[in-house]
């Protein structure tokens, strides 16, 4: 069975079937809710959303399934996430592994981040021992490999293949226990899987993280102030979305997304701070308040 958003544009999930979850939803534990919720808090990424949905209730139908002696379809959860950085890859990640815990899915849930240099070694039979490290720590929740492609971007001798080899073994010897994500750049990741065929239909689950509007960069950047107790002024407000159009119509995006604006608005409040920091009486509201000042004027 595979799921690839690449399709997802043809296939919107109607407004009758997104009733039907809402329904159902009640049946989940609070822990499951909680998790759920703090997805759909996320700015944009409607179809990663939708397919958390039918992951979810795909996995408590097979159970009821079982319950009353049917065949239930065994689904791998591995997927690939493909992406520009800043797009939420592994935000999504840790949230999938709270939600496949209290599905029962997965023991522990807990995310286990990786990238090459934690994977290959510097000589024969390292590699191999590195990845199985890493695949232990894994063990009962989620190892998300960032960059992935880079795995088998050395050439034929490079340790990365082994890497894979070992990778896709312990897929196999940990089918109920182990959920393995990889993640990165949309092309490198589709050549990446085109060049290892036996990856490709192991990893059923395919899904697109597109960059950030310049509207929704501005929600994020809002998101993030009031997540840390500070108000924008009305001035500052213009200012941050002006250089929030500028920076996305620049084409740098495709290199920052929200990790941009995470800078953004925390160079803000160091700025904020160096302004207040001389006044000998701050009142609750100043210190709340981002000003126009605080921003920088171009990006």
């Amino acid at each position: 069975m595979e799921i690839s958003l690449r399709f997802a544009q043809d296939e919107k999930i109607s407004g009758a079937r997104s009733d039907q979850f809402q329904v159902f939803l009640p049946s989940l534990s609070v822990a499951c809710r909680r998790a759920l919720a703090e997805l759909d808090s996320m700015v944009g990424l409607e179809e990663v959303k939708k397919l958390v949905r039918e992951l979810i209730a795909f996995t408590v139908i097979q159970k009821k399934r079982l319950e009353q002696n049917l065949k239930a379809q065994p689904m791998a959860m591995h997927m690939v996430m493909k992406g520009n950085p800043g797009t939420g890859k592994t935000t999504v990640a840790r949230i999938l592994g709270k939600i496949y815990r209290e599905l029962g899915t997965l023991a522990k849930g807990h995310l286990v981040e990786v990238e090459r240099a934690d994977l290959v070694g510097e000589y024969i039979g390292h590699t191999a021992q590195k990845t199985r490290e890493q695949i232990k720590r894994a063990q009962g929740g989620i190892l998300f490999i960032d960059e992935a492609y880079t795995l088998a971007q050395g050439g034929s001798r490079d340790f990365g293949r082994e890497s894979i080899a070992t990778l896709v073994k312990a897929m196999e010897d940990h089918r109920d226990e182990l959920v393995v994500i990889l993640a990165g750049y949309r092309d490198e990741m589709e050549f990446f899987l085109k060049a290892n065929p036996g990856l490709y239909s192991r990893f059923p689950i395919q899904v697109e993280f597109p960059d950030y509007s310049s509207e929704e960069l501005f929600e994020i950047a809002l998101n993030m102030f009031a997540e840390r107790d500070y108000l924008v002024s009305s001035r500052a407000r213009w200012k941050l979305k002006h250089l929030l159009s500028q920076f996305h119509s620049s084409g740098r995006v495709v290199s920052g997304n929200a990790r941009f604006v995470r800078n953004l608005v925390e160079k803000s409040i160091r700025w904020q701070a160096l302004r207040l920091a001389a006044r000998p009486v701050v009142s609750r509201q100043e210190l709340m308040m981002v000003e126009s000042e605080d921003l920088p004027d171009m990006v």
